[in-house]
């Protein structure tokens, strides 16, 4: 299984970079105003820390909106897949050394992921200004009240006394639908490793299992997720290509040198900032709701 799920990741990634890099090179001479060293230290310090447990969706967020560098809050969340995917499978490749999951169920899960990453992108890339502001604003918070349950050691609670290595009969349909959520939320900028620690967690299997569910279903998701949100042109290409090459070395750096890192106090520090930009989305979404209405 292993060598199955490896050979499937090294395909999403030849299908990411031949995707993103056929749109980077066509717009070559057009791809934005950001700044590229900015972009490739937002990517650096965001995977680098998402390689480290932190996640990488609200910190990028958070970066993007103090540094300036996007001025159309509607091509986030395909900036946020877009840039990460990558760096997303190469952590994916680093770490899923053993897979201790019944195959059937990690493919199911990770399976519908995808399609809920599909359908999700296809829907956000239609949404107005406002409503992604506001549905950023809210993944914002939900990412830092989950971070904390996380931080906090809850969320690891639901884990403890469990066995199990697959999941069968209705536990699996529940596992199956609640993925695809997840992987629909995760094109909206809700991170999924959280809420999908908590909920295989809830159906009884074992915290061995989690992460390669987990990691599997995000390095799955994102690419697919991606070639919407690129083909409509809804993300920004030279921030994410700045992120993406940041990414990559952030997370090589990560993985050979400071795994053991104690990010507890950093972690809390980013829950606290995250939540303040959250209420600074909805608080433009308002505002812009307003301005529309005037």
């Amino acid at each position: 299984m292993k060598t199955v799920l490896l050979v499937v990741l090294i395909g999403f990634i030849g299908l990411h970079v031949s995707v993103f890099g056929r749109d980077i090179f066509k717009h070559r001479k057009d791809l934005g105003d950001e700044s590229m060293p900015i972009s490739i230290g937002i990517g650096f310090i965001t995977d680098f820390f998402d390689t480290l447990g932190i996640g990488a969706f609200a910190p990028t967020t958070l970066l993007v909106k103090v540094t300036r560098q996007l001025d159309d809050d509607r091509k986030l969340p395909g900036t946020l897949n877009v840039s990460h995917a990558l760096s997303c499978l190469l952590e994916a490749l680093i770490f899923i050394t053993v897979v201790k999951v019944e195959p059937l169920t990690l493919f199911l899960l990770v399976a519908s992921a995808t399609v809920g990453s599909w359908i999700g992108s296809r829907y956000v890339t239609g949404l107005p200004e406002q409503r992604v502001q506001f549905v950023m604003g809210l993944a914002l918070i939900v990412t830092a009240i989950l971070m904390t349950l996380k931080q906090t050691g809850m969320i690891n609670i639901l884990g403890e006394g469990n066995i199990a290595t697959g999941l069968t009969g209705v536990k699996l349909i529940i596992g199956i639908v609640g993925n695809f959520a997840l992987g629909a939320l995760m094109t909206m900028g809700v991170g999924l490793y959280a809420p999908c620690m908590a909920m295989v967690y809830m159906l009884g299997l074992s915290p061995l299992v989690a992460f390669p569910i987990m990691s599997a279903s995000c390095a799955a998701l994102m690419p697919v997720a991606s070639i919407n949100f690129i083909k409509t042109n809804e993300y920004a290409r030279k921030l994410s290509l700045g992120i993406t090459i940041g990414g990559i070395i952030g997370v090589i750096i990560a993985a050979k040198f400071v795994t053991g890192l104690d990010i507890t106090a950093l972690t809390l520090i980013v829950i606290v900032v995250i939540i303040f930009t959250g209420l600074t989305y909805l608080q433009k979404s308002y505002k812009t709701k307003v301005a529309r209405n005037v």
